[in-house]
C-alpha cells in the first residue's frame, strides 16, 4: 500500500504562485511538504530535513536548478534523494542537462495536478522497489573493490566512495555480471526505465563520472554496443 504521509517533498521554485499551487495539491494528497524559493536555501533545507523527493525548477535566478542539483549530488547524505525537475515545454536541452546533473525525472510546465501527482507516486514507488531489489543482493567483492547494496556503499582500495543513486545502480548492474557486455538499451531500461526519455549522452556522462571515482580500468567500452565491467 502506498502511503504518501511517509514521504517528505521539498518544492523549490522562485515563483510564489507555483509554490502555493503545488504545495496545496501535494498536501491534499497527504505528503509532507516544505518549500524554498531559491537554490541556496533549498540546499540548506535539504541537509536539515533530508527529503525523499526534491521538485526543482530549472529556471531560477542566481543559482539555477541544474547547479543546485549538482551541488546536492555532492553532499553526503543527499546522494540518493530523488530529484524531479520542472521545465518549460520545448526546453529539451534543459531536460538533458538535468539528467546529466543527476536528476531522476522531469515534468513540463504548465503543471497539471493529475499528471504531477501520478509521476510523483510512480517514481516513489519505483525507487522503493529498486532499493528493495538492490538490498536483496549480496555484497560484490573484487580485488580492490567492494560494492555493498545493503548500505549503498562502495569501497575502493579501503576508501569509501560516495555515489549518487543512479551511478550506484549502474555500477552494481555492470559488476553483477563481470565481463558481460550490457547494451545501451539494457542500461537505459535498468537505470532509467522505459517510461523516461533521456538524451543519448546521458549514459556516457554517468560512465565518465563512475570512471573518475572508481578508476578508468574497471569499466570497458565495447564500441557500438555498450559497456562491461572488468575487475
Amino acid at each position: 500500500m502506498f502511503e504518501p504521509e511517509k514521504y517528505t517533498i521539498l518544492l523549490v521554485d522562485d515563483e510564489p504562485d507555483i509554490l502555493e499551487f503545488l504545495s496545496y495539491n501535494l498536501k491534499s494528497e497527504g505528503y509532507r511538504v516544505i518549500t524554498s524559493d531559491n537554490g541556496l536555501d533549498a540546499i540548506q533545507q535539504a541537509q536539515i530535513k533530508i527529503p525523499d523527493l526534491i521538485i526543482l525548477d530549472i529556471m531560477m535566478p542566481e543559482m539555477d536548478g541544474i547547479e543546485t542539483c549538482e551541488k546536492l549530488r555532492n553532499i553526503a547524505g543527499l546522494e540518493h534523494v530523488l530529484i524531479m525537475f520542472l521545465t518549460a515545454r520545448g526546453e529539451d536541452y534543459s531536460q538533458v542537462a538535468g539528467f546529466d546533473a543527476g536528476g531522476d525525472d522531469y515534468v513540463n510546465k504548465p503543471i497539471k495536478p493529475k499528471i504531477i501527482k501520478k509521476r510523483i507516486k510512480a517514481i516513489l514507488k519505483r525507487v522503493k522497489k529498486e532499493v528493495k531489489s538492490l538490498k536483496e543482493h549480496g555484497i560484490l567483492e573484487f580485488d580492490n573493490l567492494i560494492i555493498d547494496p545493503k548500505r549503498f556503499l562502495v569501497i575502493r582500495n579501503t576508501k569509501e566512495i560516495m555515489l549518487p543513486r543512479k551511478e550506484f545502480k549502474l555500477l552494481h548492474l555492470l559488476a553483477s555480471k563481470p565481463s558481460r557486455v550490457f547494451t545501451r538499451e539494457e542500461i537505459y531500461n535498468h537505470i532509467w526505465g522505459d517510461d523516461i526519455i533521456v538524451g543519448d549522452r546521458t549514459i556516457d556522462v554517468h560512465i565518465r563520472r563512475l570512471r573518475e571515482k572508481i578508476g578508468n580500468n574497471l569499466i570497458k567500452t565495447t564500441k557500438g554496443v555498450g559497456y562491461k565491467f572488468e575487475p
